[in-house]
């Protein structure tokens, strides 16, 4: 479908609400500390319980210094960005979320 575009206005754990999907979403460019994680929620209404959330660092920022993971609830997905450095990075990163539809048996 058509994507979009979300921006984390006030820190790095605000969530944000989009009704695309694939959305691109710029995190704030708060400091995260090295070797911490931080999660925001990511509502979207076309994510069911049993889809995939794929999400990536895709630009801006130091390329390699972050892991991205997503679970995805009705409705939602948590995303939860992780510093695997060692030092602090305060950076507004750029992610790629693409859905992928699934099914429970």
């Amino acid at each position: 479908g058509a994507g979009g575009a979300v921006k984390l206005l006030t820190d790095k754990a605000t969530g944000v609400t989009s009704k695309n999907a694939p959305t691109e979403i710029t995190m704030n460019g708060a400091a995260l500390a090295g070797d911490t994680a931080v999660s925001f929620t990511f509502t979207n209404s076309a994510i069911a319980a049993a889809d995939h959330m794929v999400c990536t660092h895709d630009s801006a920022g130091t390329a390699g210094s972050y892991v991205v993971v997503a679970t995805s609830a009705a409705g939602s997905s948590v995303v939860t960005v992780r510093n695997i450095t060692t030092g602090s990075l305060s950076e507004a990163i750029v992610l790629k979320c693409t859905l992928i539809k699934g099914a429970t048996s």
